[in-house]
């Protein structure tokens, strides 16, 4: 049965105390104040009620206003990790990658694996020989799409013009002008749109893929902090979202500062007691850089109820804006991906909304920082378009660059995640589960339920995917 409008398919609406938590996005949730020695070891607090990250009041000598990072509890040294490269052996890897068409198949494949050795374990990537199978078998099916899709319909497009001039239904030099734009391989409806940039669009693209890899964080940046932990990152993070929907920011900002607070902290040894001002801290630089009308600082001292001051705030964007080398633009949100690969189910409302509410999931969960930003939108994408009982055909394959292989790690990862117990009580949950989202969240919950043990059969993982301690159905 096709799904109804305004909600998907299966389920009628939400409870009422469900509703309820959802129209209340400006519940602030509190950063309290806690012993560092005690907080570190504690397990996550379900539903993210009471998060274990400090925000209490500090001496002088803490919040002293001098521009050493120490001062904000920040370790001044910096850290690297075999899987995230300095500025210098990224330009290294950047230099490499332009010049792989003269590069011999070994040399090929080693360069293969400098580009995905931000995930050697598999956990959301394919093994590097599974890895170039797939690639290849992209570039097959998308020049098979253009040769059986694209070009015939360009030419019937064509024929269907020629018939209208010849009625003396369309102006000759309008329709020389489509033929033009369709030579040049664009989409004449989008090139009239001034918005789309239809003519820069294969060039934007190819270059925010150069500079997805350069925005990464370390995956394991949690090894060298001391005080801090992967659930406290998740509850942070959980906390950023409640900001984020009580501001109606626009998602690049929440994106944005995420990506941020992982940069950062890959660079930085953070105290338990500044975990909330870092993040904080990146909220007020996205919002700045994204937002046409940004909250104050002084509204951001608001959100943390004072846990900070505004002098804190305006000296860690310092902080924070040096240690990253000011270096925000080049990250580029799934977002700008998702339009892309949109194109081709004719931007359905349904599979993008179900698709938003999945990419926020992998925000909460430290596995999805091995994936690139379009990795995570294809995944996306790929999920909700089989929650929603379509398939991963030719034409998502030629428009996300991925096929249904490369994407089966990060699906089952998030699958695993949408049947925790306790997910409810994630706020990414109560956000998507109101009219508004079209209650996506208890779609795609339900979903998982009840299928994921079938997704799971029909699509097993090689061994190589499976590092030890792991697995796609108990994780960690």
């Amino acid at each position: 049965m096709p799904p109804t409008a305004g909600t998907f398919p299966g389920h009628g609406d939400a409870p009422a105390g469900l509703q309820a938590d959802a129209a209340r996005p400006g519940s602030r949730v509190t950063l309290s104040h806690s012993n560092t020695q005690t907080v570190a070891k504690a397990d996550a607090v379900p539903g993210g009620a009471a998060l274990p990250i400090a925000s209490g009041s500090f001496s002088t000598q803490d919040i002293s206003m001098s521009t050493d990072p120490g001062a904000l509890g920040i370790a001044v040294e910096s850290h690297t990790h075999p899987s995230v490269s300095s500025q210098s052996s990224l330009d290294e890897r950047l230099s490499a990658s332009r010049s792989t068409e003269s590069l011999a198949t070994e040399d090929s494949e080693a360069l293969a694996v400098l580009e995905l050795d931000i995930d050697p374990t598999g956990l959301v990537t394919l093994p590097l020989e599974y890895e170039l199978e797939a690639q290849q078998r992209v570039a097959e099916i998308c020049d098979e799409f253009k040769k059986t899709v694209l070009m015939p319909q360009a030419l019937a497009a064509q024929a269907e013009r020629r018939e209208l001039v010849q009625r003396g239904e369309l102006d000759p030099a309008a329709a020389a002008l489509d033929d033009e734009i369709m030579r040049m391989g664009l989409d004449p409806e989008e090139a009239r749109d001034a918005s789309m940039v239809a003519e820069y669009a294969a060039d934007i693209f190819e270059y925010m893929a150069c500079c997805e890899r350069e925005s990464m964080a370390n995956p394991n940046y949690m090894d060298f902090q001391d005080e801090i932990q992967w659930h406290m990152r998740a509850t942070l993070i959980d906390w950023l979202l409640q900001v984020h929907m009580r501001y109606h920011m626009l998602p690049e900002t929440l994106w944005i500062a995420v990506n941020l607070v992982d940069r950062f902290l890959s660079a930085r040894i953070v105290s338990l007691a500044k975990l909330q001002l870092v993040g904080v801290t990146a909220m007020f630089i996205a919002a700045k850089y994204e937002e046409i009308l940004a909250p104050s600082v002084e509204e951001f001292v608001f959100m943390t109820e004072n846990g900070y001051s505004r002098e804190e705030i305006l000296k860690g964007e310092r902080i924070v804006l040096s240690t990253l080398d000011f270096n925000v633009s080049t990250y580029c949100s799934p977002y700008s991906w998702v339009r892309r690969i949109s194109k081709a189910d004719d931007y359905d409302i349904q599979t993008r909304t179900l698709c938003k509410f999945l990419m926020e999931v992998t925000l909460l969960n430290h596995y999805f920082l091995r994936a690139r930003p379009s990795l995570i939108a294809a995944i996306g994408m790929y999920l909700a378009k089989r929650m929603l009982g379509g398939v991963w055909d030719s034409a998502f394959v030629y428009y996300s660059h991925f096929c249904e292989e490369q994407l089966i790690p990060g699906a089952c990862l998030l699958l695993e995640r949408l049947i925790e117990p306790g997910f409810e009580a994630q706020f990414v949950y109560k956000k998507y589960a109101s009219k508004k989202f079209l209650k996506a969240s208890i779609y795609a919950r339900n979903w998982a339920l009840r299928n994921h043990h079938a997704f799971l059969s029909a699509h097993p993982s090689p061994p190589s995917l499976q590092p030890a301690g792991y697995s796609c159905t108990t994780q960690a």
